[in-house]
């Protein structure tokens, strides 16, 4: 899970950083209004993210940030300043579907294309993917297009390329 909380910014060594972000929380959404994701530090105010955003939009794995680090410490994230052309794409089971809460069972359906995921917790099974950018685009978007319909989630598109938009 990608923690919520700015209290939790300390990291194992110097250049993997917790970057803030900050953003209006969604209403009918988690009621969170940040969210921090790991990344390497690439220079004094530059990194690159190194997991899912659950929550951030118009960000993706991979993708390098500019911060500035505040008077306690914690970097908060400014811009993005080179995109990866990585995709977010955020999927949540349907309770009463035929997958029912199971993010295993969103794991295995999206598993043909190779997708990388996390999962925010067991109880808002909410999963994160990274679709990388030489991925089967439009596999992937029929295939949650189809889970919608067939009613096994709801998905989301965070942070998608004109590749994606193309697809």
């Amino acid at each position: 899970m990608t923690s919520t909380n700015p209290s939790e910014s300390g990291a194992a060594d110097s250049d993997r950083i917790k970057v803030w972000f900050r953003f209006v929380p969604r209403e009918g959404w988690l009621p969170h209004d940040t969210e921090g994701l790991w990344a390497t530090r690439l220079s004094a105010d530059t990194a690159r993210i190194e997991n899912i955003p659950f929550l951030q939009n118009g960000v993706a794995e991979g993708d390098v940030v500019r911060f500035v680090t505040d008077a306690d410490g914690l970097h908060r994230s400014k811009e993005r300043v080179e995109a990866s052309g990585n995709c977010t794409v955020r999927v949540l089971p349907v309770p009463s579907g035929p997958l029912g809460r199971s993010a295993r069972a969103v794991h295995e359906r999206l598993s043909p294309f190779g997708l990388g995921g996390e999962v925010f917790s067991e109880e808002f099974p909410l999963v994160a993917f990274t679709v990388p950018a030489d991925a089967d685009l439009g596999g992937v978007k029929a295939l949650l297009v189809r889970g919608v319909r067939d009613g096994w989630w709801h998905f989301e598109a965070g942070c998608v390329t004109d590749a994606w938009r193309d697809a």
